[in-house]
Parts: structure tokens; sequence; C-alpha cells
């Protein structure tokens, strides 16, 4: 079975305290840190860009992945690999010329992924999925923090597995949105082997560290 990996969602996190808070993951064992980029145009919300992915890259030593939530990604990949992204993860729904975003990623060293949203099938991945590094099913419809996991993702996650299996067996698939102690066991059951959380890591009360060892804790049990 391959590792489970968990990357914070900095979305949930204090932006007035950004630095900290990705030590604070760090130190605490996280995996990944998780790069929500929204453009208020493809999502109905504005968040960070490269100039605060740079700000942030001294705070931790582990892998930035930037999910850019936004329109012509390929106009952005080389900011946010200029800035430190260790991985770049586009929306299908957004790219007519996917391979030739994903190639470009790739031209600068950086890992390539794609994602895409809870309406869209998964035969939109089938020709790209060789290519890339990793998939991000979406678990909710993307562009805030704290939404309801959508139930009917899980089988969509088990679908995504055994065509991986076929296609590309080292490809690692990311859940995101809504994953907390009760549905991070069930991505992990259905063939999801990375993570991401925010809410439920920086907004549920106690400590990042208490957080992260509490859905470590509800994945081994």
């Amino acid at each position: 079975m391959r590792p489970i990996k968990i990357a914070p969602s900095l979305l949930a996190a204090d932006f007035a305290r950004l630095g900290e808070q990705t030590r604070a993951v760090s130190v605490a064992g996280a995996d990944y840190i998780h790069l929500d980029v929204m453009d208020g145009c493809f999502v109905p919300n504005l968040t960070l860009g490269p100039v605060v992915v740079a700000a942030i890259r001294a705070y931790s030593p582990l892998p930035f992945d930037a999910h850019l939530m936004i329109r012509a990604p390929e106009n952005f990949i080389a900011p946010f690999a200029q800035a430190g992204a260790d991985l770049l993860t586009v929306h299908v729904e957004v790219c007519p010329h996917l391979h030739r975003v994903v190639q470009q990623i790739q031209a600068l060293g950086v890992r390539a992924g794609v994602a895409i949203n809870p309406h869209t099938p998964l035969a939109m991945l089938e020709e790209i999925l060789p290519y890339v590094a990793q998939v991000n099913v979406m678990t909710v419809n993307p562009g805030f923090g704290g939404q309801i996991f959508i139930e009917s993702m899980l089988p969509k996650i088990a679908r995504l597995r055994n065509m991986a299996e076929e296609l590309n067996p080292l490809l690692d698939i990311q859940v995101d949105g809504g994953v907390d102690t009760q549905t991070a066991p069930r991505c992990v059951a259905a063939g999801a082997n990375i993570l991401i959380a925010g809410t439920a890591i920086f907004g549920s009360g106690g400590t990042v560290a208490d957080q992260l060892a509490a859905l470590r804790a509800s994945i081994a049990a």
C-alpha cells in the first residue's frame, strides 16, 4: 500500500500569520504545503499569488503544491515556479491545450498535476493521465473552504484509481474539499493517497499538530 500523505491547505490558515502557520504544520509532520490560487474568474474568490508564495517559501522545506484555480494558467506557470512551487496543478476545465500546459510545467523542472471538478467526467483525463504526476479530485466545488464533502465523489476516486492502474500506476490521487477525520479514511479506502485538508487542520480548535495527529489516527484506524 502506498504511503498516505497529508497536505494542509493554507486557504484555511490565518492570512496574517501565513509564514508562522506554514512553519507550524511543517514541524508538526505535514507532507506537503497546499496553496489554493484563485482568480475570482474561474472560481468566485481571490487568494494568493506568486509574491505570497515566494514570501513563505523560506518557512518550510516541504514541497509546495500550487493548485491553480485560474483561467489561462499557462500565463502564470513560470511566476509560480520561480516563486518556489514544486508542483503545479491546473484544471482540465480551463485548458483546451492541456498537454502543452503540462509540458510547459515540466520544462521548468516542476512536477505537473491536473485537477477535476465534481461534475467533470473522468473521461476528460484519459489522454493526459500517463503524463502527469498527480490528479486532484475535487470533492467540493472549488472556491471556498469549509464546504461539505460530496459523497458521490468516493466512487469517482475508486474509478480513477482503476484507470491509473492501467495508464499510470505511479499516479498520486489527491482529494480536496471536506476532508476530515470522518471522510479521510473513506477517501483512502477508495484509492486516494494524498489528503488535502484546510479547516480540519487550521479551523477545528486545538493546535495544528493535534489536528494533524487526529487526521493520521483516523486513517490508521
